[in-house]
């Protein structure tokens, strides 16, 4: 077992007396004492290294303590400095305090101040190494918070990439099922354009994600937005007359996905049925009621009940059957009110998941 080293104690004074009185006193104590005669003596000192606390005249020709104080405390990692005294003003106690020394004692020439240097350099000690402790705590939060930082930072890198490569393969999966509708007989092609709009719809999602800084969250009355452009853009100009409405709301990309699933379909039902002689207006409302809860619409001045319900005769459920579904994924049901010209479509929900 290897025996610690003993504490090693600079004592700097011009009287060689008490320099005598101190280097016995404390060496009985089991520290290893060296002493100066001056303030340039002890720096030099200081300055090889090896010293574990100073212990610091007041009163001394030329570099007096208080210079000297100053000048040990402008060395890097500087020991502890005990303040000794013969003067009784509590005015220089408190100045050299305020200069950085650790402690300070009133010293005698009978050398009755030892115990009370010696229990002052103890406590002076036991403050730099906790202080010393504290410093690596924070430096390593420091680096574990940086690390944390890079790891994120790393983290959201590769999701905006894997959502750029996502985004680009749905879309392209669009643009094969687009090729494919060319060519297909009106039933097939009405199939093949319907698939194709729900892809686009989860594209825009990752496309949304791959240009965002945040990759946790979606601006849902953006990305309602491009859908909707993306939606106009595709129909051939039926879609002209879609308005949107919205919110600033911010919801996670899971529940995104399915606000956007729910109004392509929704708009592509009245689309087919609510006007079946032509185009008319379409109008998506995506808004705040309180703080928490937000309600979805989709209105039209069509041909009204019946025709958003599944019953037309022309119609497979399918739609339905994904909006119902992912109407669950939010929490909410949905609502078919007859608006007289139209259909009302309105469903609630809370921003918070459940």
């Amino acid at each position: 077992m290897t025996t610690p080293s003993p504490i090693r104690v600079l004592y700097i004074d011009d009287d060689a007396g008490l320099r005598r009185l101190v280097d016995r006193g404390l060496a009985r104590e089991g520290y290893d004492v060296e002493c100066a005669p001056d303030g340039a003596a002890g720096l030099a000192r200081i300055a090889q290294g090896g010293i574990d606390i100073v212990a610091l005249d007041h009163y001394m020709p030329e570099l007096d303590g208080m210079k000297t104080l100053e000048r040990i405390q402008a060395l890097p990692d500087a020991p502890p400095t005990i303040f000794v005294t013969g003067a009784q003003e509590s005015s220089i106690a408190v100045a050299a305090l305020k200069a950085g020394a650790a402690d300070y004692v009133v010293k005698d020439i009978e050398g009755h101040f030892i115990p009370l240097l010696r229990a002052a350099i103890d406590h002076a000690l036991a403050a730099a190494q906790m202080r010393r402790q504290k410093e690596a705590a924070e430096q390593e939060v420091r680096e574990a918070r940086d690390r944390f930082e890079a790891l994120a930072t790393e983290r959201a890198m590769l999701l905006r990439e894997v959502n750029h490569r996502v985004g680009n393969s749905l879309q392209l999966i669009a643009a094969m099922l687009q090729l494919q509708s060319a060519t297909a007989t009106d039933e097939v092609k009405a199939a093949l354009t319907a698939a194709m709009t729900r892809v686009m719809a989860v594209a825009q999602i990752h496309k949304r994600l791959y240009t965002s800084d945040d990759v946790q969250t979606v601006s849902v009355d953006q990305y309602l937005s491009a859908l909707v452009e993306d939606l106009s853009r595709s129909s051939d100009g039926s879609l002209t007359a879609v308005t949107l409405s919205a919110d600033p709301i911010e919801l996670d990309p899971d529940r995104t996905v399915a606000i956007g699933v729910i109004v392509n379909e929704l708009i592509i039902n009245a689309l087919k049925y609510a006007y079946p002689n032509g185009k008319g207006p379409i109008r998506v409302g995506l808004a705040r009621n309180g703080s928490q809860q937000v309600t979805l619409t989709v209105e039209d001045e069509g041909v009204g009940a019946g025709t958003h319900s599944g019953t037309n005769p022309g119609s497979t459920g399918l739609g339905q059957r994904i909006v119902k579904a992912m109407a669950a994924k939010l929490g909410a049901e949905v609502q078919y009110h007859d608006a007289r010209p139209g259909m009302r479509v309105a469903m609630s929900f809370n921003i918070s998941e459940a």
